[in-house]
């Protein structure tokens, strides 16, 4: 595949990010774009590996090897070496309904896959992704494909982020009538409210939306399952229903002074940023990091976008808090490829950080033990104490408070990006589906039926909190479960 020389003839060169200090002026995207003949070159890197680890596709140690939609990723970076465009776009969305998004906001497992990454660094294969998609969308041929034929089934959706809109698309594929429930005003799920437009740009999410709707996705939003409709109405109404919900449900930080003004999940915080950059009549409910000092409390790709998202609101400071320890400039040893790799990196709000106020921005092993207020209700201070991972008798790593390590910060807006816990319960409880220990709707993957004849479920709301790209794969695979149900048997992947 590729050049067989090509990895030794080119450098990789993915899409050129935007000057940090530049791009924190806008809401733009993130980088900028390189020329069919830099792409071309750039797919000429693929190897002629043997065994593409790229594809795999697989979670060993909570760590993902490879794409999880096991996109065929030599065929279509082979194709766009040759310019071969569009047979490259047929062989993308073969196992992927929306590179758009990944290409965009997917951190790329495959390229910590990627054969070549053992001895130089890896195939631009995100960037070729974006390419392909974008390409297809300019040059017409993403074009509206609803199916001949409809079949009597009608199929409900909850929720409308990506494997609520993989098992639509899918389904509609099929030709299963599909209606799409989403509580937001608009469809998108966290590809619209979560993830801030420099990365993902909303514009991008509602083209493809318009896209399914053209091949007949019916979709009905500012309505909450569970709350306007009662879930179990659902089950009277349609031949089968796919839970999508997303695991949304935030952890939060039981502390002293938790209940202060000025302390917000980061959901919050974000979803109130995108609101305000789409519409202005929520300008009063907007979230301000202006002239603040900020500090984010936990890491992942949340921590970063509310750094990012704050670093366009002007802020005063911006501190981030890791209670893990900084991750090594190599891989370790406990994390050989080909697993994702574990290693320090500065991402886009990191790198934005630094450039403004000269330092990347986390703190690492840092444990916050309470908030202090100004007197009126608002929070002024968090005191931290450092900490240090030791063994204990179980055989368990906790952390342990460090004496004198105590220290006291300036905050006028904080924020809570430590994970989620699990769905939200209304609908799961209306419909008396089964949960696992973990608070999610209980179902195996490559089944996803839960314990309710005829109900599904895929994407956080079954797996906890994880990819877009596993997202999109649960729900492909939800869609095929679902119609083998409905039909007996199944021709969708």
């Amino acid at each position: 595949m590729g050049k067989i020389t090509g990895f030794m003839e080119f450098e990789r060169k993915p899409y050129p990010k935007r000057d940090p200090k530049e791009r924190t002026k806008d809401w733009d995207q993130l980088h900028e774009s390189l020329s069919e003949e830099e792409l071309e070159e750039q797919g000429a890197r693929c190897m002629d590996c043997g065994i593409p680890f790229c594809q795999t596709g697989e979670a060993k140690n909570g760590a993902t090897m490879g794409c999880p939609v096991k996109n065929l990723i030599p065929e279509w970076n082979h194709l766009v070496y040759k310019g071969k465009w569009k047979e490259a776009l047929h062989r993308l969305l073969k196992t992927n309904n929306f590179p758009e998004f990944t290409g965009r906001a997917c951190p790329a497992p495959c390229e910590g896959s990627c054969v070549l990454g053992i001895i130089d660094p890896p195939v631009a294969i995100k960037s070729i992704e974006q390419a392909i998609i974008d390409k297809g969308y300019e040059e017409g041929w993403m074009q509206p494909n609803p199916p001949e034929e409809r079949t009597d089934k009608k199929v409900a959706v909850v929720g409308s982020g990506p494997a609520g809109l993989a098992a639509a698309d899918q389904l509609n594929k099929a030709g299963h009538n599909v209606t799409v429930y989403e509580r937001d005003k608009r469809i998108g799920g966290l590809l619209m409210y979560g993830i801030p437009n420099m990365k993902l740009e909303k514009s991008v999410v509602q083209r493809r939306v318009d896209l399914m709707t053209e091949e007949g996705v019916n979709f009905v939003t500012e309505t909450e399952i569970g709350t306007d409709i009662h879930a179990t109405e659902l089950n009277q109404e349609y031949d089968s229903v796919i839970l999508a919900g997303g695991a949304t449900n935030p952890r939060d930080l039981e502390i002293e002074g938790r209940e202060l003004d000025g302390i917000h999940f980061a959901m919050e915080f974000l979803h109130a940023n995108v609101e305000k950059f789409l519409d202005d009549e929520h300008k009063n409910e907007f979230i301000s990091a202006k002239d603040k000092d900020v500090i984010v409390i936990g890491g992942g790709d949340t921590g970063t976008d509310c750094v990012s998202t704050s670093m366009r609101h002007d802020c005063k400071s911006i501190t981030q808090f890791e209670i893990l320890p900084q991750p090594p400039e190599d891989r370790a040893e406990d994390n050989p490829w080909p697993e994702w790799p574990r290693i320090y990196k500065l991402d886009y709000g990191q790198e934005e950080a630094k450039a403004e106020f000269g330092d990347d921005p986390r703190e690492y092993l840092v444990m916050t033990k309470k908030f202090v207020g100004d007197g009126e209700g608002n929070v002024k201070e968090l005191h931290t104490v450092r900490i240090e991972w030791k063994t204990n008798e179980d055989g368990r790593k906790v952390p342990r408070e460090i004496p004198g390590t105590e220290k006291v910060w300036e905050a006028d807006l904080v924020l809570l990006a430590m994970g989620f816990l699990g769905p939200e319960s209304p609908v799961l409880e209306q419909l008396e589906v089964e949960r696992d220990e973990r608070s999610n709707a209980k179902a195996e993957h490559g089944d996803y039926h839960t314990s309710v004849d005829g109900v599904f479920a895929a994407g956080d709301m079954r797996r906890g909190q994880s990819l877009i790209v596993w997202a999109i794969n649960e729900g492909r695979g939800a869609a095929r479960e679902c119609d083998r149900y409905l039909m007996g048997e199944t021709e969708l992947p």
